[in-house]
């Protein structure tokens, strides 16, 4: 019973070492908790990625979970039944394009929400900014990327380049040595996201001792099937205020059924890459076109046309009209 025999009411309070003894007093406890109600700072975070990122929904719902086990340990830490962190740092695996690092961004958004980082922002790295080219570029190299990332995400793509284990005279070694450290020392104070194809990335655990042990949560990012590309497609357009034609729909699914087949291929990645030389064809099309005389309209600056997908604008010197095959 607390002091002058009232009941604790919610807030901060400390729980007995024995639970058992009074688990019906702190039953009656009530512990407010905003944060688990739709519309706070969490759930919009969360909900930003519904919108940003087509299908994935093994990889939302692994984000999820982790939100709901951060948000009830803060509510836990408010009554001292937790106080350590949970270990946070990641493993993404899947090919090019998948989403990882807008996953990996809002991923810090997410922790800075829950009050697990100071800052929350993304540092992308790669072997070049963590490996140097001679003795005693290295380390300072890698302390750096480090400091810029504390309080916040790194993020380092294809993360088996950072140690070569076959050349012996490979400085990655040291910048992995750093990492396995800080991961470990700071890992209240900061998150590393290690991401790259799934076979390289078991390899590369099984190549460096320790490493694995210190990645809490794996998560598999997988292909996007056609369907789902052309959605991201129309995303992407509705995006930058364009729209596509039927025609233009029709080739750039015809398209990518081809691209997926060949080496190479990057997913989402493609299909930005596929309607920025739409964009550009579009543009010279209808540059050419004005300057043959044609009166513009509104509709000519948005619509992107089965020509300009395939390329046929180009070629012909930016004629208007043609069907996308």
């Amino acid at each position: 019973m607390a002091a002058g025999g009232e009941r604790p009411s919610g807030g901060a309070r400390s729980f007995p070492p024995d639970l058992a003894d009074s688990a019906g007093l702190w039953e009656e406890v009530v512990v407010e908790a905003p944060e688990l109600l739709e519309g706070g700072p969490v759930e919009e975070v969360l909900g930003r990625l519904d919108r940003e990122l087509v299908a994935l929904h093994e990889v939302k719902r692994r984000l999820r979970e982790l939100a709901a086990l951060l948000l009830v340990g803060r509510l836990r830490r408010r009554l001292g039944l937790e106080t350590a962190s949970p270990t946070l740092h990641m493993c993404f695996t899947g090919n090019p394009g998948t989403g990882k690092t807008t996953v990996a961004m809002r991923m810090g958004e997410l922790l800075y929400e829950l009050g697990y980082v100071r800052k929350g922002h993304l540092v992308v790295a790669s072997r070049e900014d963590l490996v140097g080219q001679y003795v005693g570029h290295t380390a300072p190299r890698t302390r750096e990327v480090l400091r810029r990332a504390m309080g916040g995400v790194l993020f380092i793509d294809e993360a088996y380049n950072i140690y070569r284990l076959d050349n012996e005279r490979d400085y990655g070694q040291e910048a992995v040595e750093l990492l396995l450290q800080t991961m470990e020392s700071e890992r209240g104070n900061l998150v590393v996201i290690l991401a790259g194809y799934r076979d390289r990335m078991e390899r590369f655990f099984s190549d460096v001792p320790g490493l694995g042990s210190r990645i809490a949560h794996h998560v598999d990012f997988p292909d996007y099937s056609l369907g789902e590309l052309m959605a991201i497609a129309r995303l992407m357009t509705r995006e930058h205020r364009y729209r596509l034609s039927e025609e233009a729909e029709a080739a750039l699914r015809e398209h990518l059924r081809r691209r997926m087949r060949r080496p190479g291929f990057a997913n989402g990645r493609s299909v930005r890459n596929a309607l920025d030389r739409a964009r550009m064809r579009q543009a010279v099309r209808i540059y050419e076109a004005v300057r043959r005389g044609r009166r513009l309209t509104a509709g000519d600056l948005f619509t992107i046309a089965g020509e300009d997908v395939e390329g046929r604008g180009l070629e012909r010197g930016g004629a208007r009209g043609g069907r996308g095959r």
